[in-house]
C-alpha cells in the first residue's frame, strides 16, 4: 500500500470490524456496498443520487466496457469519472467472470480467453495484460486482477486445475498493473468450497502482495451455510491490515452473515435488479410492490426510510406505477433499495464500533421476520 491509498482499522467486534479505505478521491467506511454502474451508470440513477443514498464508491465492469463503448475511447473522453460524472472512487472487477458467464464460444488458454462478444459475435481476446490495461484507461481507483471463475458443483481436482491457472493469472495481473501510486490492486482468493484450496490460494495471493484482498467464486448455488463455511474457512487468514471484499454479495442477510465473518465491502446488483422489478427491500422484510394488497396502502414502504420514495409516495402509489409499468418506479425503488443498503451498512459500522454487531444481527433477523441470521462458529 501506499501513502494515497491505504485502510486504518478502526474497531473490532469478535471478527466483524470497522475501518476506512483510504483514497486521493475520498475515504470509503467499511463494511461498504458498492452499487453496481456495470456499463457507466447506476441504472436508474443519476450519480448525484447515488451519492444522496450514502454510497461512497461504484463498481464498473471491465468486460461490458471493453465492449461497449471501448477503453480507449473512455480514456480519449478524460476517464471514467469523468465520462460519467462520477467523482467518488470506483472499483472495476477484471471482466472474467462475465467472460465466463456471457461470452460466447470461449476459449481459455495459459494466456488468457478467446471469447466472442454477446452483443455482436465479435471476437475478442482478454488476457491479465489486458485487464488490467483497459483498467489503467478506465482510470478506476481499484482493479481487480484477472481469474477464471469456475462453475458451482465443479469437482475438486476441476477447482484445483482452475486455480493453478488464476494464480499463475493473479501474478501476471500484479506485474501488468506496476507502479500506480494513487490506485490499489486487489487480488482474488478462489477454491471453491474446498478449504485446503482456499488456504492454498490465499498464501500464494499473500505472496504475490496486493493493496486488498476480495473472495471470489461465492454466491454462485453453493447456498448460504457453503458460503459462510467458506468464509469462516478463510477470512481469518487474510492479513488484517488490507481490506476484504466479497464479491457479488448480496441479500441482506448474506452481508449481515458476512461482517460477522471479518468481510469489508460488498457489490451485488440486488438492489437495483429488484427496484426494477418491483421489489423493495425493508426494516421489516421484502416486498412485492406488484401485490395487490399494496393498491389501498396509504403508508411509506418503510417509516424510517429517508429516500424520497418512502418520505413522498405511498406504497399504493409505488403499487401502480410498478403495474403501469411506468419508468418512475424503477427510480423510485432503486433509490429506496440503495438506501435500504447504505443505512444497513452504515449501522454495521457503528454497532462493529460499539462491540454490538451481534445484538444488531439478532434485532434484524427479527425485523425481517426470518430465521436468525447464522453467527461465526
Amino acid at each position: 500500500m501506499t501513502d494515497a491509498f491505504s485502510f486504518t482499522l478502526r474497531a473490532t467486534d469478535g471478527v466483524a470490524r470497522a475501518g476506512i479505505v483510504h483514497t486521493p478521491r475520498g475515504d470509503i467506511q467499511t463494511p461498504a456496498f458498492m452499487p453496481v454502474g456495470t456499463a457507466a451508470t447506476v441504472k436508474a440513477m443519476l450519480p448525484e443520487s447515488v451519492r444522496e443514498t450514502g454510497a461512497e464508491i461504484i463498481l464498473g465492469n471491465t468486460y461490458h466496457l471493453m465492449l461497449r463503448p471501448g477503453a480507449e475511447r473512455i480514456a480519449r473522453l478524460g476517464g471514467l469519472h469523468k465520462f460519467m460524472a462520477w467523482s467518488g472512487p470506483i472499483l472495476t472487477d477484471s471482466g472474467g467472470f462475465q467472460v465466463m458467464s456471457l461470452a460466447k464460444l470461449r476459449k481459455i488458454t495459459d494466456e488468457g480467453v478467446e471469447f466472442r462478444s454477446h452483443i455482436d459475435g465479435s471476437r475478442e481476446f482478454l488476457s491479465p495484460e489486458r485487464a488490467m490495461d483497459i483498467q489503467r484507461l478506465l482510470g478506476s481507483d481499484i482493479q481487480m486482477v484477472l481469474d477464471e471463475c469456475p462453475s458451482f458443483g465443479a469437482l475438486e481436482a476441476e477447482i484445483e486445475k482452475s486455480l493453478a491457472l488464476s494464480l499463475r493469472w493473479a501474478a501476471r495481473s500484479k506485474a501488468a498493473f506496476g507502479q500506480q501510486p494513487t490506485r490499489a490492486c486487489f487480488g482474488i482468493v478462489q477454491g471453491g468450497v474446498f478449504p485446503r484450496l482456499r488456504q492454498r490460494s490465499v498464501e500464494a495471493m499473500t505472496e504475490i502482495g496486493f493493496d486488498g484482498y476480495a473472495v471470489g467464486g461465492l454466491a454462485v448455488g453453493e447456498g448460504q451455510p457453503a458460503m459462510f463455511d467458506v468464509l469462516e474457512a478463510t477470512t481469518p487468514l487474510l492479513p488484517a491490515n488490507r481490506p476484504r471484499y466479497l464479491m457479488g454479495v448480496g441479500k441482506p442477510d448474506d452481508i449481515l452473515g458476512a461482517v460477522l465473518r471479518g468481510i469489508d465491502m460488498f457489490d451485488c446488483v440486488l438492489p437495483t435488479r429488484s427496484g426494477r422489478n418491483g421489489q423493495a427491500f425493508t426494516r421489516s422484510g421484502t416486498l412485492n410492490l406488484r401485490n395487490a394488497r399494496h393498491a389501498d396502502d396509504p403508508a411509506p414502504l418503510d417509516t424510517e426510510c429517508r429516500c424520497p420514495a418512502c418520505r413522498k409516495f405511498s406504497r399504493a402509489y409505488l403499487h401502480h406505477v410498478v403495474k403501469a409499468n411506468e419508468i418512475v418506479a424503477s427510480m423510485l425503488l432503486t433509490w429506496h433499495n440503495l438506501t435500504y443498503y447504505q443505512d444497513l451498512m452504515r449501522d454495521l459500522r457503528a454497532a462493529a464500533a460499539t462491540g454490538a454487531v451481534q445484538a444488531f444481527a439478532r434485532e434484524c433477523a427479527r425485523s425481517w421476520s426470518a430465521e436468525p441470521v447464522s453467527e461465526a462458529h
